[in-house]
């Protein structure tokens, strides 16, 4: 195991969590589950039909016997959940909507951490990461202050600079680019594209701290303090004066090339004194192309594991698997996931 997961299993074991994961007879999930029990390191929630659960579970030779399944088509609380989301849809959906979404994983296991039957939900095995977020976003949905859901990739390895062992990048997943948001009446700006950048960069910093990183921050563009114009330049010189008053304790530049925010060499050229440039450790990206490409070349190139997406700004920690992923994966992003509540 990474030296980034023990502190999480030892607080998991300190501090029980209950876990909800919403494709409950998935190969992939029935064997981290399973681990997760052996280990008592999370209490554990499985939503689909039990016999199924059980069966995929046998197949795979997975003891799931602590796990709590449920199943949508029969659980006793269901009338109260379809309540439940009538109200907090607040007219946008009927009770026949509602219970015809209920019906689905993704919308009963989010309910259930809504109603809170349980701490936090992993999904995404099979959904897309639209299906898996857009259930959050109506019934958990975002923590007071937060304008926006973003997420982070935490990055580890075990060779190079030791400022660089563990980084983390935000965001490379969920938003595509920052615009205004404008009042359609009144053409008034109500929240600007470099405060819901500045809002990912102190979210991905809190996030960071989860993993021991102290964070500093750049954020990132291809101009470093005014070397360059047009494109995000100013989005990203913005976002830092954002951030700054939104945590003024936070360490926070930009904005900056990528080789000013990490190489001292280059920072004492490019912005000398700056207390980020040359060491920082958390990145933040002006737009999703940038960050997905980012941080896979770190990846891949880099020799880094990357965990995530993690998603942040929730009231409730709720995160999405790739399809495409093992059950190692599903067990390291179950920790993760507990660890956010």
């Amino acid at each position: 195991m990474a030296d980034m997961f023990a502190p999480l299993v030892a607080q998991l074991k300190a501090n029980p969590k209950t876990i909800v994961f919403t494709e409950g007879n998935d190969p992939r999930i029935l064997e981290a589950a399973a681990k997760l029990l052996a280990e008592g390191v999370l209490k554990v929630v499985m939503v689909g039909n039990e016999a199924e659960c059980k069966a995929a579970a046998a197949a795979g030779n997975f003891d799931i016997s602590a796990a709590e399944i449920i199943d949508p088509e029969n659980y006793a609380g269901f009338d109260e959940m379809v309540s439940t989301m009538v109200e907090l849809r607040k007219g946008k959906q009927t009770a026949e909507e509602c219970t015809a979404l209920l019906k689905k994983s993704n919308y009963f296991g989010t309910m259930l951490v809504k109603m809170g039957k349980a701490d936090c939900l992993l999904g995404g095995a099979t959904y897309s990461t639209a299906d898996t977020i857009r259930p959050a976003l109506q019934l958990v949905k975002t923590k007071k202050g937060a304008h926006l859901v973003s997420s982070c990739f935490i990055l580890d390895r075990d060779c190079g600079e030791e400022g660089l062992k563990r980084i983390a990048m935000g965001d490379c997943a969920v938003n595509i680019d920052y615009t205004d948001t404008v009042d359609k009446a009144t053409g008034e700006v109500k929240i600007p594209a470099a405060a819901k950048l500045a809002e990912v960069a102190v979210e991905t910093a809190k996030t960071a701290k989860l993993f021991g990183i102290d964070p500093k921050v750049a954020v990132l563009s291809f101009s470093t303090k005014g070397s360059g114009k047009g494109g995000t330049v100013a989005l990203s010189h913005d976002a830092v004066i954002k951030a700054q008053e939104m945590d003024p304790e936070l360490a926070v530049d930009g904005e900056l090339q990528f080789d000013a925010a990490v190489a001292p060499e280059v920072a004492q050229v490019k912005c000398k004194g700056s207390k980020v440039a040359g060491q920082a450790n958390t990145f933040i990206f002006p737009c999703i192309e940038a960050g997905n490409i980012g941080y896979k070349i770190a990846q891949r190139l880099g020799g880094y594991a990357a965990y995530g997406p993690i998603l942040q700004g929730l009231n409730a920690p709720i995160n999405d698997l790739s399809r495409g992923c093992n059950a190692d994966e599903v067990y390291k992003m179950s920790l993760i996931t507990a660890c956010q509540s």
